[in-house]
């Protein structure tokens, strides 16, 4: 990674069939990508094996011997690896699909002292009750979630050719990434000198 950029994961959090979130998630990693601060990594929970079943143990205590199974190895690594996420989400019954929840409840220390920024999509709200429920989920896994998030109201007929119509996005996108890339230089920093004391 280049030393002077941290290592963003921008996670799909829908495996809808028809799902529209690869287009969101593609196009905030190309704004994360113009922004320059960013190493970026797309990881696509549909791509992820994540059962709804979890061990007794919680991750927290568990730690490094904690059974996940293999075919989550890839997606417990980029989120080890994070010093940023943006958490791309549809809303479904005024929350987040059960897909992000199960992902999320697999890890604990992954999301620690790190900055979570959220972008979602969906019908007249634009996903932000999917939002307000993650922001809770979140700061419950001592993470650090951002105030600017971005909101794609009637995603159907707002977005075209991959891209949203409203120009005003591109420069929504920048302060959201210049918030978040803020936080994980803070939090980098503050890892780096000390254990967070969970």
């Amino acid at each position: 990674m280049d030393n002077n950029k941290h290592k963003l994961v921008v996670i799909v959090g829908s495996v809808r069939d028809g799902r529209f979130g690869p287009v969101v998630g593609s196009w905030v990693a190309e704004q994360a990508g113009l922004h320059g601060g960013f190493e970026v990594e797309v990881v696509d929970l549909a791509d992820i094996e994540i059962p709804l079943a979890l061990p007794a143990a919680s991750p927290k205590y568990a730690g490094e011997s904690y059974p996940r199974p293999a075919g989550m190895a890839a997606l417990t690594s980029a989120l080890e690896s994070a010093d940023a996420f943006v958490i791309v989400t549809p809303e479904y019954n005024h929350s987040y699909p059960a897909s992000l929840k199960a992902a999320i409840d697999w890890h604990f220390t992954q999301w620690t002292a790190k900055p979570v920024a959220f972008v979602s999509y969906g019908g007249a709200a634009g996903g932000r009750h999917a939002v307000l429920h993650l922001e809770n989920v979140l700061t419950e896994l001592h993470a650090v979630t951002i105030r600017d998030g971005l909101a794609f109201p009637n995603y159907f007929t707002a977005w075209e050719d991959g891209h949203p119509m409203d120009s005003d996005a591109p420069q929504y996108a920048k302060t959201l990434l210049e918030q978040l890339a803020w936080w994980a230089r803070a939090l980098h920093s503050a890892r780096a000198a000390e254990p967070y004391p969970a």
